[in-house]
């Protein structure tokens, strides 16, 4: 962190203001001696437990937009180098308010394994057909800050912060840049983990997926119907063979049931998400253990002019 904090605060000197969410680590405590020993003025946002890199997001947008002003923008980025602070300015520069609410980083150039590239290729396709959007871009972006407080009013910033930015109707603007190598170490983000949080993108389009397999469903409920009635056809007109009729009704039935339920469930869920839709934000200040400011600032209250 402190590396970061020291490439930052050389990037764009006093016009910097940081917040750093500390996600309710236990072992190594963000301590506010990364930011002063960088030089740098900003704060760092201690949670009361880990709540996962979304969240931790979503509640240190919160309480930026609370005090940003109209000149400030913002920009989310990870601290473990990936996000290269050279990259801020491109960032900046396309974020022009007249036509552009977000810019997100499409990455250009990845150090990832070929097993991540391939998986991520898998699940962008897999995302693609379930919610009829494509996704290319992480956490790394540049917000106005109308766009700050848009996507603090939506209950999906908690649970992937790209999907609901995809959601937000917001105008966005996609410039190609490269992936930093890891200051050190290797992600803690296995399979597992990885493929949550592909899960998780999806649940913020749940409507357009529930409705998408409730139509496949549909469709194959009733190409099933259709073979069922064709079996009876030719059965009745003596062209089935022994033990062909009864086989291919049986299955044809079952796949016509279980398709049905399937679909109905799926309507069912639909109606279900839709008056959910209006759910309460994540209540970010439960969350917040302590603020700890930098001695020239004041927890957030008054930032000074910032770029990010």
């Amino acid at each position: 962190m402190f590396r970061l904090f020291r490439e930052l605060h050389a990037a764009f000197g006093a016009s910097l203001f940081i917040v750093a969410v500390d996600d309710g680590s236990v072992r190594e405590p963000l301590p506010l001696s990364s930011l002063t020993g960088a030089g740098a003025n900003g704060a760092v946002i201690r949670l009361r437990r880990n709540v996962g890199h979304q969240s931790a997001i979503c509640v240190g947008l919160g309480l930026v937009a609370e005090h940003m002003h109209p000149h400030q923008r913002v920009v989310v980025m990870d601290s473990d180098g990936e996000d290269l602070p050279q990259s801020i300015p491109v960032l900046l520069e396309a974020l022009d308010p007249d036509t552009t609410d977000v810019v997100v980083a499409q990455r250009n150039k990845r150090f990832e394994t070929p097993q991540f590239k391939a998986f991520y290729a898998i699940f962008k396709l897999f995302f693609a057909l379930l919610t009829g959007r494509r996704i290319r871009f992480g956490n790394f972006m540049a917000l106005s800050p109308q766009a700050v407080r848009r996507l603090v009013a939506m209950p999906e910033l908690s649970i992937h912060v790209a999907g609901t930015v995809l959601a937000s109707r917001l105008r966005i603007r996609m410039p190609l840049l490269d992936r930093g190598p890891r200051y050190a170490g290797q992600s803690k983000m296995n399979f597992l983990g990885l493929a949550l949080h592909g899960f998780k993108a999806l649940m913020v389009f749940a409507e357009d997926v529930l409705v998408r397999v409730g139509v496949v469903c549909c469709v194959i409920a009733v190409l099933a119907f259709m073979g069922a009635m064709l079996a009876i056809l030719l059965k009745t007109i003596g062209f089935a063979t022994l033990g062909w009729f009864s086989i291919a009704l049986g299955i044809l039935v079952l796949i016509f049931l279980q398709t049905g339920t399937l679909a109905l469930m799926s309507l069912l869920l639909t109606g279900v998400v839709r008056s959910g839709a209006i759910a309460t934000p994540l209540s970010y200040r439960d969350l917040v253990e302590d603020i700890l400011p930098t001695p020239s600032q004041d927890a957030l209250v008054s930032p000074p002019p910032a770029r990010i």
